[in-house]
């Protein structure tokens, strides 16, 4: 499987190259390039050892299916749940990342970037892994993008726009991990007390006793959560890691992966007449400001995203003349799909500051009409469309890494969560309530493009059941579950912080 992912991977990357016309990468960019994709996915691979053993740990604890049966069954859903998700998720994780570092993913910086908060996610998955917490993957990456975010901040010159962390999309991501583990508690132990009342069948409310399997239709019932909890947590946690590969690829090869090329040229005019009425809107609003060239409204459009000043005249007037070139670009190459590769990276981050400052306008106060907001609406997916995609190759590469991180590390958080959260082991019914629970609620969150943790919503639900059956909960576990989801997110900044200038350092 390894081989196999990385070679379809490797021929994913070379193929796309070519059929774009990309140049051929030197030596150097292609080391880059490969090290880097090769961290990206040692993450997904330790995200296995956490989140997937989760999906799988109430099917083997309760002995409803082999191990390696269990693992292989999980990671087939794993790879058709990262294969089916929307991508929403990953971009939703990139757009918490400082601006000018998404824009020069390329560069020196936008590597340390990269390197930096992989590798202290990672460092941290281990640590807790070793200890058999299961800790979260999620909270890990998104720590590290924070103390990446924070360090890019000191470091950049005093008379220089400071940019940092998105706060406005990090507390959103922030609130969404931490009331998802309440929901879970909460919605385990009721769905468990609602399903005692009606499912009035002893066998299902017992512990596992020995090696012997449940009886068939219990079997049944726990496979079908475990499969849904893997489903829902490839499309959920499987993005994003994909996420930072689109950014690493952009970087590297932005000829072939900085705008989707799969658009048909049937959609352009209806994305040029976009462009255009945006362009009247902005105008409309910027209140007679003169017109601004475009190589000056990239500069402006970018400070005032960074500054947090995009609702005034000169930030519309520069948003109008940057949708107006946006639109003659397209225009004048009949497609973004013939868009040459000189002007690649430019009509992407165009396309980029334009589609981030429509997303910023209404939190900054901007009031637009309903037909005004309908209109910035669709031109903002338009330009997300042209920007945010992911082939299919990544989504196998991915998919596979998660697999094999659950067949060699679940054995430790398997036993955490059936022997040692409750003061009782986890009996079938609670292991399926936990699971149907976390299915629902990890697929929503996918849903709507926030990046929840399963860990945590499975843990807490597990916890939430003994908690409704009164079978007590273990003060030991619930310590060390609480510790790490409290030092998760400091010393993920601190060590990617730590990291992200050591580099920087090193390359500049």
């Amino acid at each position: 499987m390894l081989a196999g992912g990385l070679g379809y991977a490797t021929w994913g990357l070379v193929s796309d190259m070519h059929e774009t016309g990309a140049p051929p990468l030197a030596i150097g960019t292609l080391v880059m390039l490969g090290l880097a994709l090769l961290i990206a996915l040692g993450f997904e691979f330790v995200n296995g050892f956490h989140d997937t053993a989760n999906a799988v740990a109430t099917v083997i604890y309760t002995h409803s299916l082999r191990p390696m049966v269990a693992v292989v069954w999980s990671g087939c859903f794993n790879f058709l749940g990262v294969l089916l998700s929307t991508g929403a998720v990953a971009y939703s994780i990139i757009t918490l990342l400082p601006i000018d570092l998404i824009l020069s993913a390329g560069s020196q910086g936008g590597y340390a970037m990269i390197f930096a908060l992989l590798l202290a996610a990672i460092i941290w998955n281990l640590l807790t892994w070793a200890v058999g917490i299961p800790n979260s993957s999620s909270h890990a990456l998104i720590g590290s993008i924070l103390g990446v975010g924070l360090a890019n901040q000191l470091l950049t010159p005093r008379d220089q726009p400071q940019s940092g962390v998105q706060w406005d999309q990090a507390l959103k991501v922030l609130e969404s991990l931490l009331f998802s583990p309440i929901v879970g508690f909460l919605a385990a132990g009721g769905l468990l007390l609602l399903a005692k009342t009606l499912v009035r069948r002893p066998e299902l409310w017992r512990a596992p006793e020995g090696d012997r399997p449940p009886p068939l239709w219990i079997r049944a019932l726990l496979i079908l959560t475990c499969t849904g909890v893997s489903f829902s947590h490839g499309g959920n946690d499987g993005q994003k890691g994909m996420g930072l590969i689109m950014l690493i690829l952009i970087g590297a090869a932005p000829t072939a992966f900085a705008l989707n090329r799969a658009i048909p040229d049937s959609a352009t005019p209806a994305f040029i007449q976009s462009t255009h009425e945006a362009s009247a809107i902005f105008a409309l609003h910027a209140d007679g400001t003169p017109a601004i060239s475009a190589a000056r409204a990239r500069g402006i459009v970018d400070r005032a995203i960074k500054e947090k000043r995009l609702d005034q005249p000169a930030s519309y007037a520069a948003l109008s003349s940057l949708s107006d070139d946006i639109g003659r670009q397209i225009q004048s190459y009949g497609a973004i799909r013939r868009v040459p590769a000189e002007a690649v990276s430019n009509v992407r981050n165009d396309m980029y500051l334009a589609a981030e400052a429509v997303r910023l306008l209404p939190r900054e106060g901007a009031h637009f009409t309903a037909g005004e907001s309908d209109t910035l609406k669709r031109y903002a997916g338009q330009l997300n469309h042209g920007t945010r995609f992911i082939p299919v190759w990544v989504k196998v590469s991915v998919a596979i890494a998660l697999g094999l991180g659950t067949m060699v590390g679940w054995k430790r958080i398997v036993v955490t969560v059936g022997e040692r959260i409750g003061k009782t082991h986890l009996t079938y019914g609670q292991g399926a309530s936990a699971e149907l629970v976390a299915a629902a609620t990890i697929g929503l969150a996918e849903l709507y493009g926030l990046p929840v943790s399963t860990t945590h919503i499975l843990s807490s639900g597990v916890a939430g059941t003994m908690a409704a059956n009164g079978s007590g909960l273990q003060r030991r576990t619930l310590r060390n579950l609480a510790l790490a989801w409290i030092l998760t997110l400091p010393v993920a900044i601190t060590l990617a912080g730590l990291l992200y200038w050591l580099l920087h350092a090193l390359f500049f």
